[in-house]
């Protein structure tokens, strides 16, 4: 019996998601263990909260893609800490690259620069401020509750996204041999950065926000939904309804889109922001379990990518399977090359 494309997407889909998560669980704990044993005694606060979050997000991510048809609500509060984390990721390591590569004027006598170093607080202030506002909205049905999320987000990373470009520029202006090596990993860190926020601010404030808002808007035109009250009013506030059908209508393709990068590329970035980015000292000595890992990731996806091209559907929609399948590989093909070079912990 040939299948229809409606429900055939979604065994190769599914098992690539839950490739990538239980292969990033493992590679997440061998980063976990690397970094526990460092050469030196430096940064150790720094260190820990990296772990600890990145561990969060990927645990938590790993769940919610594992169990997305499984069950019908996902529990909200850890949704919330991988969330809240994610951001806390990202800030923490913006924060120190300033403290490791500091700029040469003195930003003290320029307000606006003053005020750019400051801006991964605002990341992780708007993103805190998302998560009551989502719970508060899945209670009320409030109809603007997921543009006010959505455009928090937004608001949080475009306000790093001056800072993140300074930085990368900051680090690829370093001419010096054995300072290149030295901070080679925090160049790596600023090139994911820099380009996670031009990519997901042009995604946000160009693609979705302005349609959302009008949606909302158009919403609030035949008034707001009553107060609910009652048992359900407390599931909807701890839980997260999951969408446990197969029909690919009822996912839509920008939904499709944002859950695999949400629970492939954020769960790697967030992985190798694990490792602390930091100046390094120069070695030569390099752990291949990591490398090998990734390598077999590399050939699951691959594996998978032709099982997406060989369903039966039309080509146009072969296209879209290719294009998601290829989503998975971009990320998985540069902390191959990463691994490669970087040196050990």
């Amino acid at each position: 019996m040939i299948l229809q494309f409606e429900t055939a997407w979604a065994i190769p889909w599914y098992t690539t998601m839950v490739i990538l998560n239980v292969v990033g669980l493992v590679y997440c704990a061998i980063i976990y263990k690397r970094s526990l044993i460092p050469r030196d005694g430096k940064d150790l606060t720094y260190r820990k909260w990296m772990r600890i979050m990145g561990i969060i997000f990927t645990l938590v991510s790993a769940y919610r893609a594992i169990s997305v048809w499984a069950i019908p609500y996902t529990f909200r509060i850890p949704n919330t800490l991988a969330e809240v984390s994610f951001a806390g990721l990202f800030a923490y390591a913006m924060l120190r690259f300033n403290a490791y590569l500091p700029a040469t004027d003195d930003t003290r006598a320029n307000k606006f620069k003053s005020f750019i170093k400051k801006t991964p607080y605002i990341l992780v202030g708007c993103l805190v401020l998302a998560q009551p506002i989502d719970t508060w909205g899945g209670i009320t049905h409030f109809a603007l509750r997921g543009v006010f999320v959505e455009t928090l987000w937004g608001i949080g990373f475009l306000s790093v996204l001056p800072l993140a470009i300074i930085q990368l520029r900051r680090v690829l202006s370093i001419k010096d041999k054995e300072a290149k090596e030295r901070l080679r990993i925090m160049k790596y860190s600023a090139i994911i950065i820099a380009a996670w926020c031009v990519i997901y601010c042009m995604y946000r404030w160009i693609f979705t926000l302005p349609f959302m808002w009008i949606s909302a808007f158009n919403r609030l035109e035949t008034g707001l939904p009553l107060l609910e009250t009652g048992l359900q009013v407390i599931i909807d506030a701890l839980g997260i309804r999951t969408r446990p059908s197969l029909e690919y209508s009822d996912w839509g393709f920008s939904f499709l889109i944002w859950h695999s990068a949400y629970f492939s590329i954020c769960t790697w970035i967030s992985i190798f922001l694990m490792k602390a980015p930091r100046p390094r000292e120069i070695s030569g000595k390099h752990n291949a379990k990591p490398t090998l890992i990734t390598l077999a990731l590399i050939t699951l996806a691959l594996i998978t990518l032709i099982t997406l091209i060989g369903l039966p559907a039309d080509f146009d929609e072969i296209i879209i399977l290719f294009v998601l399948g290829g989503l998975f590989l971009v990320p998985i093909a540069y902390f191959f090359v990463l691994e490669i070079k970087t040196t050990k912990e």
